[in-house]
């Protein structure tokens, strides 16, 4: 209740920032993100790392304070919407492969369907709409020109600290990563307080082609929230043991 209640007053508190956002709303469109992984600050926090797991990590992704950076596109409507991968050339012209990512939510029929390769194989998890348990509190700021909300959860898995920035002026209740379940589009998104952060870079509204809502026709084992959540606390927990760095195999 009381996070409804902080919520409701934020909103009232946005009203008096933007009062013409309310004539404003759309809810069909792509937003484009960028995703900054400072890999330095990841690795200062894996105290379980061993010297020579630490020296190989630091060799992949350098010493680069600005992070690590990729970039995700995410279409949506009022019932749907759709996040993966978007294709960068390199500065020598040439794409390099990605993995498998592909994140899709009815939010209509409260379904999900995500392909996922880690851990060497692609996986499907099909399964309801289950939002992550969120606080919304009394802070706004910028993102991408869009006033915006705080709010605060956790990842039970991973235990990592979430914080997503949303805002009521795109009431679509869609976000990156396989977070979502706000009262508006999430624009930015922090894991660990700063581990990782993923920012919405451009808000486009337009017209969507099916095409730009289906999902790729991939081959994939089949499975649960359930044996995904499984999957990667054994991996975490074999990596702890064995002072590996768990996130060569899976997302941070």
């Amino acid at each position: 209740m009381k996070s409804i209640s902080k919520y409701i007053f934020g909103l009232l508190l946005l009203a008096c920032v933007n009062p013409l956002s309310g004539f404003a709303q759309k809810t069909e469109g792509m937003v484009t993100y960028e995703r900054q992984e400072f890999w330095s600050k990841i690795i200062g926090q894996l105290t379980y790392l061993s010297n020579e797991e630490k020296d190989r990590v630091k060799q992949t992704w350098g010493k680069n304070d600005d992070g690590w950076k990729s970039k995700t596109k995410m279409y949506f409507n009022a019932n749907e919407s759709l996040l993966t991968h978007m294709e960068e050339a390199s500065e020598y012209g040439w794409s390099s492969r990605t993995e498998d990512y592909f994140i899709y939510r009815n939010y209509e029929k409260e379904k999900k369907i995500e392909i996922i390769e880690m851990l060497g194989k692609t996986y499907v998890i099909e399964d309801s709409l289950r939002a992550p348990n969120w606080k919304v509190l009394n802070q706004i700021k910028d993102v991408a020109g869009y006033v915006c909300m705080k709010a605060v959860t956790e990842d039970t898995v991973k235990h990592q600290k979430i914080t997503a920035w949303f805002t009521g002026d795109i009431p679509v209740s869609a976000g990156p990563e396989r977070f979502y379940g706000l009262p508006g589009m999430i624009l930015e998104l922090e894991i660990n307080d700063g581990d990782v952060v993923i920012t919405a870079t451009k808000v486009e509204f337009k017209k969507l082609e099916s095409k730009e809502l289906a999902l790729p026709k991939l081959k994939g084992k089949k499975i649960k929230d359930a044996d995904y959540d499984q999957l990667i606390v054994k991996h975490i927990k074999d990596s702890i043991k064995s002072y590996r760095n768990p996130y060569w195999a899976i997302r941070y």
